[in-house]
């Protein structure tokens, strides 16, 4: 019985965690594209109304939105996190991971220009 309370708790923190994501992704969603909507409105009603600097830069904080999207799936989905950590070719980890890779810095070097320069020293 307890392994089932365990369960649901979690299956609760999961729905609690996925509710707060599709909160934050909808708040920047607004945040980012209102004002060019509202801009677009202003330029498009008013016959006097000129595509200015403010009109430019509302529409680059609407389409700024498309690169934070990702990072709010990084930074708040497990799954997704480790996916990505996985995509990256150049990180530490620790030194027993399978086939070593990830093992070193990113210089550009490969594993045999790293274990020639070795033995050569």
């Amino acid at each position: 019985m307890a392994g089932s309370s365990a369960a649901q708790a979690q299956s609760n923190q999961i729905q609690t965690n996925v509710i707060k994501t599709m909160v934050l992704v909808g708040a920047i969603y607004t945040i980012s594209w209102l004002p060019m909507c509202i801009a677009a409105i202003l330029v498009y009603a008013m016959a006097g109304v000129t595509r200015n600097r403010m009109y430019y830069t509302t529409v680059f904080l609407g389409y700024s939105y498309m690169c934070t999207n990702p990072f709010i799936y990084a930074t708040k989905f497990d799954p997704v996190k480790q996916v990505l950590l996985r995509m990256i070719p150049c990180k530490n980890t620790n030194e027993g991971n399978a086939g070593g890779v990830g093992t070193g810095a990113c210089t550009g070097q490969t594993a045999t220009n790293r274990t020639t320069r070795t033995t050569r020293t």
